[in-house]
């Protein structure tokens, strides 16, 4: 499992917005909702849209290609039982945002 690294300050992604980094080669959004922050990868698992250029309401972003909407606190979707977001472990240090990234999911076979 990797280990916490800074990602940005608190500052940079106003509350009620998100913002894209990347993260050892990973795509993640950051999330800053009234219920905390949370991270994610920032591609739907959908069709891959870029969910931090979708919409954030409250604790909900909506994916811009096909508007699915997911719980950034839990990664589900009410939608499909069967996708989620693959979510970061979130860390405030002071103003700074750690992330520790979860495992890249398996790759299904085809």
């Amino acid at each position: 499992m990797s280990e916490f690294q800074p990602v940005a300050f608190i500052d940079e992604i106003p509350p009620g917005s998100m913002r894209a980094f990347v993260v050892e080669g990973r795509k993640i959004a950051v999330f800053h909702t009234a219920m905390g922050i949370f991270a994610a990868d920032n591609t739907c698992p959908h069709r891959g849209g870029p969910l931090a250029e979708g919409d954030l309401m409250g604790p909900e972003v909506t994916c811009p290609w096909h508007l699915w909407s997911f719980d950034v606190r839990t990664g589900v979707t009410p939608v499909s039982a069967d996708l989620c977001l693959v979510r970061h472990e979130v860390q405030l240090d002071g103003d700074r945002i750690l992330i520790r990234l979860a495992p890249r999911p398996l790759e299904s076979a085809s």
